[in-house]
């Protein structure tokens, strides 16, 4: 057993800190002395061992807690995580390296995508794999080919404008691994449906009170039963932004002029003031 000064001794973590872990139930001792001094076995210093390594990425004592407590994760689980985690910055890190290495050699043209070829290479092939098989053999054939069709996804998606673009969409999920695992598994049609028949309903509500001031409960209302099944479906975490684009989106034909087709005249321009005010009062 060990004392809190010599486990402080051992880590560098300060005393005040691990007094601190033991208050929020992150890293308990495993028994006190009869003076009431705080013990710790090799496993608890195992333990804080984990902890002391998902801090170095920056993770919140509350996630890391979570992460912790979680009875699915037994030991190898957690160090097969810790693993992942290692490889993501070494990859990173290398590519960094290697565009550092390029500037020396003066050409400027240092690269922070938010997806590397491998990543893009996954997201098509998951993409390909859901896709009806309808739908897959049209593109198949305008492309020429699925190989040449992977082909083009990737070169699009590689370039420095797309990147931008998926930088806003990371954001409304949250971070790029739940972007990444919403896209490699989907809802089924059946949910799809589901969401959208919801929707349809919303937007008719919606379009009815278009005599009503934008920033009327009624309308304020509705409109917030829309942003929370649009979170719902989409699986985004903060849909504020997500929404906002689609009021920019409403705006534009011809996607304007189908709200308006299907929901009466004006309901595009009313569905997009009537979401800018409600998410921009948010702010």
């Amino acid at each position: 057993m060990r004392t809190v000064k010599e486990l402080s001794d051992i880590t560098d973590i300060s005393v005040r800190t691990l007094h601190y872990y033991d208050q929020i139930g992150l890293l308990t001792p495993t028994a006190k002395s009869e003076a009431g001094y705080r013990l710790y076995d090799d496993k608890a210093l195992e333990t804080l061992q984990q902890i002391l390594f998902f801090r170095e990425f920056d993770l919140p004592l509350k996630k890391i807690k979570a992460i912790m407590d979680d009875p699915v994760l037994d030991q190898k689980q957690i160090l097969q995580m810790q693993r992942e985690m290692l490889v993501a910055q070494k990859t990173r890190t290398e590519r960094l390296i290697a565009s550092i290495d390029d500037i020396l050699k003066g050409e400027n043209n240092m690269d922070f995508a938010i997806f590397n070829r491998t990543e893009i290479e996954e997201m098509f092939d998951a993409m390909y794999a859901q896709m009806p098989e309808n739908i897959r053999q049209i593109a198949i054939d305008e492309f020429g080919g699925a190989e040449k069709w992977r082909a083009h996804y990737i070169e699009a998606l590689s370039s420095e404008q797309m990147q931008k673009s998926y930088a806003k969409v990371i954001e409304w999920y949250g971070g790029k691994e739940a972007y990444q695992d919403a896209s490699k598994h989907p809802m089924s049609k059946e949910a799809a449906e589901s969401y959208q028949r919801r929707v349809d309903t919303i937007l008719h509500k919606l379009a009815e009170k278009r005599s009503c001031p934008t920033d009327s409960f009624e309308v304020r209302e509705i409109v917030g039963e829309y942003g929370f099944v649009m979170k719902q479906a989409a699986g985004i975490k903060k849909e504020q932004d997500f929404m906002l684009a689609h009021a920019q989106f409403y705006r534009q034909e011809p996607m304007h002029s189908k709200l308006d087709q299907e929901y009466g005249e004006g309901s595009a321009a009313f569905f997009a003031d009537a979401i800018e005010t409600f998410y921009r009062k948010s702010e």
